[in-house]
Protein backbone atom coordinates (compact mmCIF):
# COMPACT_ATOMS: atom_id res chain seq x y z
CA UNK A 1 0.00 0.00 0.00
CA UNK A 2 0.93 3.42 -1.14
CA UNK A 3 1.27 5.91 1.63
CA UNK A 4 0.07 9.73 1.26
CA UNK A 5 2.51 11.81 0.91
CA UNK A 6 3.19 14.06 4.59
CA UNK A 7 2.16 17.67 4.10
CA UNK A 8 5.83 19.28 4.75
CA UNK A 9 5.92 22.27 7.30
CA UNK A 10 6.58 25.06 5.55
CA UNK A 11 9.24 27.62 7.50
CA UNK A 12 8.50 30.68 8.92
CA UNK A 13 10.27 33.24 7.07
CA UNK A 14 9.87 35.74 10.35
CA UNK A 15 13.04 35.02 12.02
CA UNK A 16 14.76 35.94 8.61
CA UNK A 17 13.20 39.13 9.22
CA UNK A 18 13.97 39.61 12.77
CA UNK A 19 17.75 38.64 12.26
CA UNK A 20 17.84 41.79 9.69
CA UNK A 21 16.22 44.27 11.74
CA UNK A 22 18.89 42.87 14.49
CA UNK A 23 21.50 43.81 12.57
CA UNK A 24 20.17 47.05 11.19
CA UNK A 25 19.52 48.00 14.36
CA UNK A 26 23.17 47.21 15.92
CA UNK A 27 24.73 48.94 12.75
CA UNK A 28 22.55 52.00 13.07
CA UNK A 29 23.86 52.25 16.95
CA UNK A 30 27.37 51.77 16.33
CA UNK A 31 27.02 54.41 12.46
CA UNK A 32 25.53 57.16 15.45
CA UNK A 33 28.07 57.05 18.17
CA UNK A 34 30.88 57.53 15.83
CA UNK A 35 31.78 60.67 15.91
CA UNK A 36 34.94 62.62 15.27
CA UNK A 37 36.37 63.79 18.57
CA UNK A 38 36.89 67.72 19.34
CA UNK A 39 40.17 68.94 18.29
CA UNK A 40 42.33 69.26 21.59
CA UNK A 41 43.38 72.89 20.65
CA UNK A 42 40.05 74.11 20.79
CA UNK A 43 38.98 75.45 24.46
CA UNK A 44 35.14 76.19 24.54
CA UNK A 45 33.82 79.29 25.59
CA UNK A 46 33.00 80.07 29.30
CA UNK A 47 29.56 81.42 29.80
CA UNK A 48 28.93 81.11 33.46
CA UNK A 49 29.91 84.27 34.19
CA UNK A 50 27.47 86.18 31.94
CA UNK A 51 24.21 87.86 32.81
CA UNK A 52 21.32 85.78 31.35
CA UNK A 53 19.12 88.22 29.05
CA UNK A 54 16.18 87.04 27.27
CA UNK A 55 15.82 87.66 23.48
CA UNK A 56 14.72 91.61 22.83
CA UNK A 57 11.48 90.85 20.90
CA UNK A 58 10.50 87.91 23.05
CA UNK A 59 8.02 87.50 25.87
CA UNK A 60 8.86 87.15 29.17
CA UNK A 61 6.72 84.89 31.70
CA UNK A 62 8.07 85.68 35.14
CA UNK A 63 7.34 83.19 37.80
CA UNK A 64 4.32 84.22 39.39
CA UNK A 65 2.71 84.21 36.17
CA UNK A 66 3.35 87.53 34.42
CA UNK A 67 3.89 88.28 30.84
CA UNK A 68 6.69 91.02 29.91
CA UNK A 69 7.67 92.67 26.94
CA UNK A 70 10.35 94.81 26.87
CA UNK A 71 10.05 95.31 30.42
CA UNK A 72 6.33 96.15 30.61
CA UNK A 73 3.74 94.41 31.41
CA UNK A 74 1.26 93.07 28.69
CA UNK A 75 -1.24 90.51 28.46
CA UNK A 76 -1.65 87.61 25.26
CA UNK A 77 -4.38 89.69 23.63
CA UNK A 78 -3.30 93.33 23.59
CA UNK A 79 -0.05 91.59 22.51
CA UNK A 80 -1.08 90.09 19.57
CA UNK A 81 -2.96 93.27 18.82
CA UNK A 82 0.14 94.82 18.21
CA UNK A 83 2.00 92.09 16.61
CA UNK A 84 2.19 90.95 12.84
CA UNK A 85 1.34 87.39 12.18
CA UNK A 86 4.78 85.81 13.31
CA UNK A 87 5.82 83.42 15.33
CA UNK A 88 6.09 84.11 19.05
CA UNK A 89 9.00 83.54 21.20
CA UNK A 90 8.31 83.32 24.90
CA UNK A 91 11.48 82.75 27.42
CA UNK A 92 9.79 81.50 30.61
CA UNK A 93 10.85 81.42 34.21
CA UNK A 94 12.36 78.11 35.35
CA UNK A 95 9.83 78.69 38.20
CA UNK A 96 6.51 79.35 35.98
CA UNK A 97 3.66 76.94 36.28
CA UNK A 98 3.46 74.68 33.58
CA UNK A 99 -0.18 75.45 33.62
CA UNK A 100 0.17 79.43 33.58
CA UNK A 101 2.66 78.86 29.97
CA UNK A 102 0.36 76.19 28.70
CA UNK A 103 -2.88 79.38 28.86
CA UNK A 104 -1.05 81.49 28.02
CA UNK A 105 0.50 79.70 25.05
CA UNK A 106 -3.48 78.41 23.87
CA UNK A 107 -4.19 82.29 24.18
CA UNK A 108 -1.38 83.66 21.93
CA UNK A 109 -2.89 80.97 19.29
CA UNK A 110 -6.45 81.83 19.70
CA UNK A 111 -5.17 85.82 19.08
CA UNK A 112 -3.09 85.05 15.97
CA UNK A 113 0.37 83.87 16.73
CA UNK A 114 0.90 81.22 14.10
CA UNK A 115 3.29 79.52 15.75
CA UNK A 116 4.50 79.64 19.56
CA UNK A 117 8.24 79.22 20.74
CA UNK A 118 9.63 78.47 23.84
CA UNK A 119 12.77 79.73 24.55
CA UNK A 120 14.98 77.42 26.90
CA UNK A 121 18.37 77.01 27.83
CA UNK A 122 20.63 74.19 26.87
CA UNK A 123 24.28 73.11 28.00
CA UNK A 124 26.74 70.73 26.57
CA UNK A 125 26.58 66.97 27.94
Amino acid sequence: MIRPPTPRRRRDSTIALINVVFLMLIFFLIAGTVAPPLDGEVTLVDTTGLEGREPPDALVLRKNGQLIFRGLPVDPEAFMADQAAEPVRIVPDREASAERLIEVTGALRRFGAPSVFIVTEQALP
